[in-house]
């Protein structure tokens, strides 16, 4: 049972660094430029945040790591809140059933995020977590606003306005009218 558990956490380990984008291109310094508009800068975060989402998760992990390392009772109690995310939540193929009910995955993420929640009130981290957190979100969208996106692979640069920037149909074909 251990060595399951010990195994399942290193393979997610791997598939979240293994799905982070190189860091070299993370933080390349030739690819920084100030935004020409607010336009602009809005669509580069769009875009670096959808491209570097989980480089983003792992800095704002780490800075929290950071953050709750001088209070031991609020390590163990996240060790204990990020294993029940791992078993109830990512780990799990099949639906969560208890006493035979089956519980839809929003309730659990729901239950989770309350647990997060009640963990950060109950060790007495909330406000240094929050302002932890709270300035990490600001400089990774520093970061992404500076950050050029013309070198980034476009197939999951998805335009926020997605459907409106479409050309199908564009020449007035509404003959399902």
């Amino acid at each position: 049972m251990a060595n399951q558990v010990i195994t399942g956490i290193k393979e997610t380990a791997q598939s979240i660094t293994g799905a982070a984008r190189p860091w070299g291109d993370f933080l390349d310094l030739s690819a920084f430029s100030v935004p020409s508009s607010v336009a602009d800068a809005t669509t580069r975060v769009t875009q670096n945040l959808t491209h570097f989402r989980i480089n983003y998760s792992i800095i704002l992990s780490i800075l929290l790591g950071l953050t709750l390392i001088t209070r031991p009772i609020a390590i163990l109690a996240f060790i204990a809140v990020g294993l029940a995310w791992f078993f109830l939540y990512f780990a799990r193929e099949e639906p969560l059933t208890i006493f035979g009910f089956t519980i839809d995955d929003g309730i659990v993420a729901v239950l989770l995020i309350g647990l997060s929640i009640g963990s950060l009130v109950t060790t007495g981290v909330w406000l240094r977590a929050l302002t932890t957190v709270g300035f990490g979100v600001l400089v990774l969208i520093l970061h992404a606003a500076l950050r050029g996106t013309d070198d980034l692979v476009s197939d999951d640069l998805e335009s926020p306005y997605g459907p409106m920037l479409s050309t199908d149909g564009a020449r007035g074909d509404y003959s399902g009218i």
